[in-house]
């Protein structure tokens, strides 16, 4: 039904504007939605070109034998670690490299957390050891651990309910699975609620779409005036074994142990390159994905793939010898995991230049086979993405959703630059989300390809086109 409505409102978009009026205009010439549409349908061969060389041609499979080598050599690259480091200056050389301009790194200053030696057993009704991943910025447990009854809840209105079981236990939250935007703050704030009501610790089920007996973890957030208390995820299997077990009257006992540490803030970059605009240099279409993960799996599906892609639609746009009007900057985030971070700093440094930031693009939620393009913006600027993904009908992904939003690139939208972010397959890819399992084995270079071919026609045209997109 969601879908349907997409194509409807996108329909009312085009008829709407295609009445001839003017819909805005560089100067004194003020111009219809028809001659927008015909610049843009001038696009066409340019963009077959992209397309061929990123799916059939030399470019082939490049993205993902360039994102293989970085997370094979790097591995994980959690904030403030020294294989985020070493990743950063990895890229920093190969954008020098592969020819792109004005490559340098933007100091920042980001969190660390390190998780140190971690374990739970059940101990009650029986004996058994339990997967488990502590959460990011979660405090450790005492050396001895804490051995507590556990309180299964399965949301925080029941946790309210049932407060006065809940002091000196270990709060256990088996939430059901709905989408990730509203599961996602039994993570964030589970430890916090869970103290509130006298809690000891916090063990939260892991927000997946799907579990092999996989724990995921994530950053959680204290609160001030609020105790802090130790907090992890457990896997989907776990929480719901103790829910029926807590359903059938059985007292759990649970021994939770963590060595997790947090550290001064440390050093890092925000990793830049450009091809610089012909005519209006000064002019941005922002290009980008996070350098960052979590300290588990290889950080290849989150998000590997997406600054990966963001680097390939640079260097397929430079091999084919092109040069848009305006600037295309790629931005290779540090800290989004935490919350953005390293892009906060980038706003702050260069918000005093957002009037001349036409898109800001960020591929952070997978780099599978995409069902089109997500968007953020005024009506106007939407049916102009809409004549733009109409481009990509060789490849069949021509579809505008809402909901342009990434953690790096919010701060932009909210302050009304259109935004964009790449959409594919949901279910897959929070199966793999911030778990062991996001490693190479889950990336497909054919379907990388085509999100890279998508990533470039989509940013090389709103770069060449003689007009920024209009805000609301």
């Amino acid at each position: 039904m969601k879908f349907l409505l997409f194509i409807f409102i996108g329909g009312v978009h085009l008829l709407s504007l295609n009445s001839g009026k003017a819909i805005y205009g560089n100067g004194n010439h003020q111009r219809t939605f028809q001659e927008i549409k015909e610049e843009i349908a001038c696009y066409g061969d340019v963009a077959k070109a992209i397309i061929n060389l990123a799916v059939y041609g030399k470019a082939q499979n490049r993205s993902y034998e360039r994102l293989a080598l970085l997370v094979d050599t790097v591995g994980p690259r959690p904030s403030g670690s020294k294989n985020l480091e070493k990743a950063i200056q990895i890229m920093h050389q190969n954008l020098q490299e592969d020819g792109l301009e004005n490559v340098h790194l933007e100091p920042v200053k980001i969190p660390h957390w390190e998780r140190g030696e971690e374990s739970a057993v059940m101990l009650e009704p029986r004996e058994h050891k339990m997967a488990i991943l502590g959460l990011g910025s979660s405090i450790g447990t005492p050396p001895e651990g804490i051995t507590a009854e556990v309180l299964v809840v399965t949301s925080f209105d029941e946790l309210q309910r049932r407060a006065p079981e809940a002091r000196g236990k270990i709060v256990v939250y088996n939430q059901p699975y709905s989408n990730y935007s509203r599961t996602v703050q039994y993570r964030v704030q589970g430890a916090v609620e869970a103290a509130k009501v006298g809690a000891l610790a916090s063990l939260i089920r892991s927000v997946a779409s799907f579990s092999i007996y996989s724990p995921h973890t994530g950053i959680q957030e204290y609160q001030d005036g609020v105790p802090k208390i130790p907090t992890a995820c457990i896997t989907v299997e776990d929480a719901e074994m103790m829910s029926r077990m807590a359903s059938r009257g059985n007292r759990i006992v649970i021994h939770l142990k963590m060595g997790a540490r947090n550290y001064p803030d440390a050093d890092s970059f925000n990793t830049v390159a450009e091809i610089i605009g012909s005519k209006y240099p000064e002019q941005v279409v922002l290009v980008s994905g996070h350098l960052d993960s979590w300290d588990v799996g290889q950080g290849a599906m989150d998000d590997g793939g997406g600054a990966f892609i963001s680097w390939e639609a640079l260097s397929l746009i430079k091999d084919l010898g092109l040069r848009p009007k305006r600037t295309l900057r790629l931005v290779l985030w540090t800290a989004e995991e935490q919350g953005g971070i390293g892009a906060f700093q980038y706003y702050q440094l260069h918000k005093a230049n957002i009037s001349n930031y036409s898109l800001v693009m960020e591929s952070d939620l997978g780099t599978f086979l995409p069902s089109g393009l997500q968007f953020t913006g005024s009506e106007k600027a939407r049916a102009i993405m809409e004549e733009i993904m109409n481009l990509l009908r060789p490849i069949n992904i021509t579809q505008v959703f809402e909901a342009g939003e990434g953690t790096d690139i919010n701060f932009w939208i909210q302050a009304g630059v259109p935004g964009a972010s790449l959409l594919d397959d949901l279910y897959k890819y929070f199966s793999f989300h911030h778990s062991h399992g996001d490693t190479m084995t889950v990336m497909d270079p054919k379907q990388m390809n085509v999100a890279a071919a998508v990533w470039a026609v989509v940013s090389y045209v709103v770069a060449d086109m003689e007009e920024m997109l209009p805000r609301s």
